[in-house]
């Protein structure tokens, strides 16, 4: 893609109203536009890059069984109110709306209730299950502040997943294969060495959970980190009991603070049972379904990305979740050599920046900004020696490449 075809522009200063390193890279780089408190836009690089975390996601869900769906945001509170959970003192950040021809309805906040309602329709014997059902489903909380960029907003995209058992047994063997899928994904989007499976509150679903945190400075969490086993404890269930029921010892333990970017719930039967979802064993006697709740959300792990990853130059994508893979910038007089490599990188995802009336020195500038992985600039000194130069954003490490032998040195890393 040539960025003379990008109607977003870069923006010399970040913006002063923002208090999150993703927030002001973001909005900077032009991948986010700021609509208001707690709601934000993604702009076409923004896009690549979201689009790019909600594949791999949809990837991992695929592997494990996952059946993908596409629940409405709109609510019937007869659904809800049979859990409960339409009384704003049980879910206190309910967006919720008056019909014209009276009534009223929801904006989803989660989708437990929805899914398990419907799911009576398809599941009345124990042939029918297990079943594994998620989306990526926008979700709407009226949080009382809106911070942290895109890592805590109003309006946002949700990966849920929804488990349905036949037994306490069959359900955890599912839930320790999202476990596993769940590492997966963070590995591929480049902060698993950073990331922890963290025992956690189960708030009001249940006794305990289990939550991903992403150490990191920004973080609104405190976990307790076992590095030798490779997992973590919240500082909310940070107890002599809980440490002793995982056979950890407090002087092993790390302290920092921390972004929760997924979480897994058992559910058992807290909405089954009240939305009369069950099933016909084996003998003809009736139970109702055991349930599990599997959360990421997209854009949360993408605003992660760039609070681990950045530098104080801009940010620094990850192959795998960039929004290009090559950024080629040609320098003044060698526009038809810059071309040519252009055309012969077409199999590869790269944004050319073919700008005429901006200096080199802030095309480079823009491009640490960007953060693409790799850095093409054709210039007359390198086409001195028939090469052009290749520069790593995340090490800066320079090297010259012969302008022949370029697809394929990029190859090997892309």
């Amino acid at each position: 893609m040539r960025q003379t075809h990008l109607f977003t522009k870069t923006q010399k200063m970040s913006p002063k109203d923002e208090e999150s390193k993703n927030a002001k890279l973001l909005i900077q780089a032009g991948f986010v536009h700021k609509e208001m408190a707690g709601v934000y836009s993604f702009l076409p690089l923004g896009l690549r890059v979201l689009n790019k975390i909600i594949g791999i996601i949809r990837e991992e869900m695929n592997a494990i069984g996952g059946e993908e769906v596409l629940l409405t945001s709109l609510q019937d509170p007869a659904v809800w109110k049979k859990s409960g959970r339409w009384d704003d003192k049980v879910i206190n950040v309910w967006f919720k709306t008056k019909l014209l021809s009276q009534g009223e309805l929801g904006l989803a906040n989660t989708h437990e209730e929805p899914l398990t309602n419907l799911m009576r329709e398809h599941i009345a014997s124990y042939r029918d299950l297990p079943r594994y059902v998620y989306q990526f489903q926008t979700k709407f909380r009226n949080e009382l502040r809106a911070k942290s960029g895109i890592m805590r907003t109003r309006e946002f995209i949700m990966k849920d997943l929804y488990s349905f058992s036949r037994t306490e047994e069959e359900f955890r063997a599912f839930y320790e294969e999202c476990a596993k899928a769940y590492m997966k994904i963070f590995t591929r989007a480049g902060i698993g060495d950073h990331t922890y499976r963290t025992f956690a509150s189960g708030g009001s679903f249940s006794k305990f959970s289990d939550e991903f945190q992403t150490t990191c400075q920004a973080g609104e969490d405190t976990i307790y980190i076992d590095k030798k086993k490779n997992i973590a404890i919240n500082k909310e269930v940070y107890t002599d009991e809980v440490l002793s029921e995982l056979g950890i010892e407090k002087g092993g333990l790390s302290e920092e603070r921390a972004i929760e970017v997924g979480n897994i719930f058992p559910l058992g039967a807290k909405f089954s049972s009240p939305l009369g979802l069950a099933f016909k064993t084996d003998d003809g006697s009736t139970k109702p379904v055991i349930m599990g709740s599997y959360g990421i959300g997209p854009a949360r792990l993408m605003g992660t990305v760039v609070e681990v990853l950045s530098d104080e130059k801009g940010m620094v994508w990850p192959v795998s979740i960039a929004p290009f893979h090559v950024h080629l910038i040609g320098l003044p007089g060698v526009e038809a050599e810059a071309e040519k490599v252009y055309k012969e990188l077409a199999n590869i995802e790269i944004l050319y920046d073919d700008r005429t009336e901006v200096q080199a020195g802030e095309k480079f500038a823009d491009a640490d900004l960007i953060g693409i992985p790799y850095r093409v600039v054709v210039s007359k000194k390198t086409l001195e020696q028939k090469s052009v130069e290749v520069k790593e954003r995340k090490n800066g490490h320079i090297e010259l490449i012969n302008i022949g032998e370029l697809s394929k040195f990029l190859s090997r890393f892309l």
